[in-house]
């Protein structure tokens, strides 16, 4: 494996220029828009949607029309379009869908060329000879990008340098090199090959483990990147929309200097995280981004990611544990509870520094759904004083419930699948252990407080749950800490039982308040991170 430390570069020169010459934003990279569509009448509609989403410029896929005369669609596709364009007529043998003969397909690229667009696509494979046919023909404003997709995987450093320079030679104004991450640590290779380029270049690697790359190509220096007009609608895996990289990641604002935050967990997608945090760094002022980080291997993630400009990362499901033994140090609580949830990398000297903010949301909303339910004040000590807590799950948010529970005075009791692992939490806590599936005929008394922090009933399970609804009615409070849906079965069915339920989103927006201000040094805008979520 290639050790990449991609950020100990001086990152890419970040001043703008629009179209029209006027300097812009805090960036260089472009965003471009995929047209795919089975008719030119379609695909001139979505070029003034693109035009209408901010994008900068549009790839006019024309390997996706059904019938397709080249100079008058050409004509029209030209004239028509608001952006600048970019034709692109992928064959089937590089992903695309043109299946027809190839001269025709090169042929319709040079009539493309001489009837207008500003950038064409070809594909390494063919490049040299197509290069060299167009020679002195070549319009002084058009720009040819040389393109090599590789949908299996994502080269070692040299031979992605091997291959920047193989396209260089053909002749290419721009370098586009397409990559698939099999880990998210591929996208490293990418970013070293993007801040160290001498030519214009385009670097992106496909996949939901290739998103970054999308996102942070910015930041390193790449020419443009893809964002689509509709979520789902892409010319190449892993593609976000425009919608989203404009509002939800902050694009035009993010630069060299900008701190990289994230996400890590497996699954990911479903985290509201990125929400959060970016709209409250963009509020703040303050230059950093949060994004979706698909991990597999937190200690490889964290060594291939090392430079100080990772700055810091929120940690869910399953490496909340296994990020203790992956930090330099470990705060006494965060060690107590066996879990980390929250990574800080220190800039003096890049020393990562852990934490569990986990606890202090869950059990303060815990808390106040008891003091409003018994109408009792905050004066009178912890609610939670005497009760009988019963966690679900002995993972790193069970062990987190269990020690901030017990910290308060209840006495706690672990149910997990495995009997094994509760004991095991049970002991080190000092409770009782439960298999999952006695749980259910467990009932030595009533107004018992249940707390689920396994990830069942979360989307798209929405139907699951830990727990029959005919149990619930021994519990005075349930908790959730699935917040994807907001209201799980589990949660329903407990209010139906005449129980006071606390959703994970109050545990979620707790623990993100500490985590904000650990990531950033300013007070956590509590306020907007309600309103932020309230939305969703």
């Amino acid at each position: 494996m290639d050790t990449v430390n991609p950020l100990l570069v001086s990152s890419a020169s970040s001043l703008k220029m629009d179209a029209n010459g006027g300097e812009m934003m805090n960036n260089a990279t472009l965003i471009c828009a995929p047209i795919m569509a089975d008719s030119i009448d379609k695909m001139v509609t979505l070029m003034a949607k693109a035009k209408a989403s901010a994008a900068d410029l549009v790839e006019i896929r024309l390997d996706s029309l059904k019938n397709f005369n080249p100079f008058e669609d050409l004509n029209v596709l030209i004239k028509q379009c608001p952006l600048p364009t970019l034709f692109t007529y992928r064959p089937v043998w590089e992903g695309g869908q043109y299946d027809g003969d190839e001269k025709k397909r090169l042929d319709v690229l040079r009539l493309a060329m001489e009837l207008g667009a500003d950038y064409i696509d070809v594909e390494l494979k063919v490049a040299h000879e197509f290069i060299k046919s167009i020679g002195v023909k070549k319009p002084e404003k058009i720009k040819v990008i040389v393109s090599s997709h590789n949908y299996q995987s994502t080269p070692s450093v040299e031979e992605l340098g091997n291959l920047v320079v193989k396209i260089q030679s053909t002749g290419a104004d721009i370098v586009k090199i397409a990559t698939t991450a099999i880990n998210i640590t591929d996208v490293a290779r990418i970013f070293q090959i993007t801040v160290h380029s001498q030519v214009p270049i385009i670097g992106l690697v496909m996949g939901e483990r290739g998103l970054i790359s999308r996102i942070l190509c910015t930041k390193f220096g790449g020419y443009l990147t893809f964002g689509t007009l509709e979520p789902g609608v892409v010319s190449a895996p892993g593609q976000p929309t425009i919608n989203d990289l404009l509002n939800l990641y902050n694009f035009r604002q993010l630069g060299s200097d900008t701190k990289v935050y994230g996400i890590i967990g497996k699954p990911v997608g479903h985290s509201k995280s990125p929400m959060l945090y970016n709209e409250a760094f963009k509020s703040a002022g303050f230059n950093g981004v949060f994004v979706y980080l698909l991990v597999d291997d937190l200690e490889m993630f964290l060594q291939t990611y090392s430079s100080t400009d990772f700055a810091g990362f929120s940690c869910t499901i399953p490496h909340k544990e296994t990020a203790v033994k992956c930090c330099d140090e470990v705060d006494p609580v965060a060690k107590s509870i066996g879990a980390v949830n929250c990574i800080i990398r220190r800039q003096s000297d890049g020393k990562l520094f852990g934490y569990n903010t986990d606890y202090i949301g869950a059990i303060s909303a815990i808390e106040d759904g008891l003091q409003a339910r018994y109408n009792i004040s905050s004066a009178a000590g912890s609610p939670l004083a005497g009760k009988l807590f019963v966690v679900i799950g002995a993972g790193g948010a069970g062990k987190a419930l269990a020690y901030g529970a017990k910290q308060k005075g209840a006495r706690v009791v672990i149910a997990n699948r495995t009997y094994e692992r509760a004991r095991e939490l049970a002991d080190v806590i000092g409770g009782d252990a439960l298999s999952l599936d006695d749980l259910a005929r467990f009932h030595p008394e009533d107004g018992m407080i249940l707390a689920n922090t396994t990830s069942i009933g979360m989307q798209p399970n929405i139907d699951q749950t830990p727990m029959p609804k005919d149990a619930l009615k021994y519990y005075s409070l349930v908790f959730d800490a699935v917040y994807t849906p907001k209201i799980t079965r589990l949660l329903r069915e407990a209010e139906e039982t005449g129980a006071t339920i606390v959703s994970g989103m109050e545990m979620f927006i707790g623990q993100a308040y500490e985590q904000f201000e650990r990531f950033t040094g300013l007070p956590a805008p509590k306020e907007q991170f309600r309103r932020t979520m309230s939305k969703y």
